[in-house]
């Protein structure tokens, strides 16, 4: 959606400064409007968490509903406001210096002019991101003293923090704070990362895999991200909107073996890290990989690695500074 930002009427209003990180929270009404025919020194990042914005940076635009990440690199003219029409607009902004290894989680967003749109966030996380932008409000806040930062249900309040009003982007009432000590502010870049990361992280599609339906592999990507979850066809069809049956020869014909198959060898693959990788007892490996069962776990990993869950961990500890994993490690189907 190109845009032209240039001739706008309003009064340009001022970035905080570079070297400072600044966040707050608003919930604007009709005739909102920030105007920086010369950009920003700093990124700005905002999280719409209600109604509707609409962002526009040098000939590229983004119209932010909930859920959307947006964000602005320096040094571009750029304008912000509430989309004509809507009733309001509900967000989470930061400015900051981003650090350098955002760029490239950012980079697939990249819609020109340096302007990122991060969308659709998946739902599930929406809340969780909110929570991380109150705790960044309130690691800001922290003066760097032993009782540790404020509560960040505290730092949600509507209270402005009279300390940061001067340096804020536009003063609507909302909760504002600014970082000044090194710990406030480090606290408060490192939750900027994470919402960064899990925002681009989620938002991503899967990659496309010539003769694999995009469900299909979802249905993958879901087993694979906790094999111990008590997964069933049922389950796995809902969460990619198919009915079980559907689901089942789909996965099935696609991938050459059944969901539940898949999921059997997603979790031996997931004991048998556990027993390369830590010294939890047997029995706690096969429940921590969701076998209800150590006998079954036993017999099919056995089965599966050709050796027995504690033998397997003694050989590959005894392998290690050898010649690497244990034969049966290669041996196996899906390996």
């Amino acid at each position: 959606m190109p845009v032209n930002a240039d001739g706008l009427p309003e009064t340009a209003v001022p970035a905080p400064p570079p070297g400072l990180v600044t966040v707050g929270r608003y919930d604007e009404g009709p005739g909102y409007a920030v105007n920086r025919p010369q950009g920003a020194d700093s990124w700005l990042f905002t999280w719409t968490t209600g109604g509707h914005g609409l962002l526009t940076q040098g000939a590229a635009g983004a119209r932010a509903e909930a859920g959307d990440l947006v964000v602005l690199g320096p040094g571009v003219r750029h304008r912000y406001t509430i989309r004509p029409g809507a009733r309001h607009w509900r967000f989470w902004w930061a400015h900051c210096q981003a650090r350098p290894s955002w760029t490239a989680w950012l980079s697939p967003y990249a819609v020109g002019d340096g302007m990122y749109v991060v969308a659709p966030v998946p739902a599930a996380l929406h809340d969780r991101i909110a929570t991380v932008f109150a705790r960044m409000l309130s690691d800001a806040r922290w003066p760097g003293s032993e009782a540790g930062p404020p509560n960040s249900s505290a730092s949600a309040s509507p209270s402005l923090s009279s300390s940061a009003s001067s340096a804020a982007p536009h003063s609507s009432g909302g909760p504002i704070a600014v970082a000044h000590g090194t710990a406030a502010r480090e606290l408060a870049l490192c939750s900027l990362e994470e919402i960064v990361l899990l925002a681009s992280a989620a938002a991503r599609p899967l990659p496309e895999r010539p003769g694999v339906d995009t469900r299909v592999s979802r249905a993958e990507a879901l087993i694979a991200a906790d094999p111990a979850a008590p997964h069933t066809v049922r389950s796995l069809a809902e969460g990619v909107a198919l009915s079980p049956s559907r689901f089942a020869h789909l996965f099935t014909e696609q991938l050459g073996r059944s969901p539940m198959r898949a999921l059997r060898e997603a979790r031996l693959s997931h004991a048998a890290r556990l027993l390369e990788a830590t010294d939890l007892p047997v029995e706690r490996v096969a429940v921590a990989s969701g076998f209800a069962s150590p006998f079954h776990f036993n017999r099919v990993f056995r089965e599966r690695h050709g050796t027995p869950p504690g033998a397997y961990r003694t050989l590959c500890r005894r392998g290690s500074a050898e010649s690497g994993p244990p034969i049966g490690l290669a041996a196996g189907p899906g390996r």
